[in-house]
């Protein structure tokens, strides 16, 4: 099942603004049932909604400075009560909206802090293998050259060859005998 594919939160918020159709028609029936709620909270928008209405169409008509005459009580508590459900509608699908940029906006800083994490490791990382290269820098060139080590050899082999020498048993008296008359030519 793909529940990633399908993003529960809009799924969320199309319900709840399915839902504030219903209650905007309640709160239009209960205002036009409730005294208190007509002449309170429908008429007085209503009344400025129809003046300016009205004002803004004679002026595009060209009849300016004409009295506008408001509604009566029924036509105004019915357009309040639109107005009203209209707000419902229209405030509970703006708060879905802010609700979703919100959602959004976490989700992006979310986002931004991980590779925020990852580029300070990646440059903890590449620190360290700076440092790393520089000790290894050091030793090569504490190193003595290859010359120096051709020339170490050579003399090991001298050392090696005298040793010899002279940790050989005499084989036999003619054999030293011979030795001490090529000494003496030289």
């Amino acid at each position: 099942m793909v529940v990633g594919a399908f993003p529960m939160a809009k799924l969320l918020y199309l319900g709840i603004r399915q839902v504030s159709k219903p209650l905007a028609n309640r709160i239009k029936e209960a205002a036009r049932r409730s005294e208190f709620f007509k002449t309170y909270i429908c008429l007085p928008p209503a009344q400025l909604y129809h003046w300016v209405e009205m004002r803004t169409k004679m002026r595009i008509m060209g009849f300016r400075g004409t009295v506008i005459k408001p509604l009566n009580e029924e036509a105004a508590a019915e357009l309040g009560a639109e107005l009203l459900g209209e707000a419902t509608i229209f405030i509970v699908g703006g708060g879905c909206l802010v609700l979703e940029y919100w959602r959004h906006q976490a989700q992006q800083r979310h986002k931004e802090e991980e590779q925020r994490a990852a580029w300070n490791a990646l440059r903890d990382e590449v620190g360290h293998l700076a440092l790393a290269l520089e000790a290894l820098q050091v030793q090569v060139q504490g190193a003595p050259p290859e010359g120096a080590l051709e020339e170490l050899r050579a003399q090991l082999q001298e050392v090696r060859t005298l040793v010899r020498g002279q940790s050989a048993p005499p084989a036999s008296p003619a054999a030293s005998t011979s030795q001490a008359v090529s000494a003496s030519k030289k």
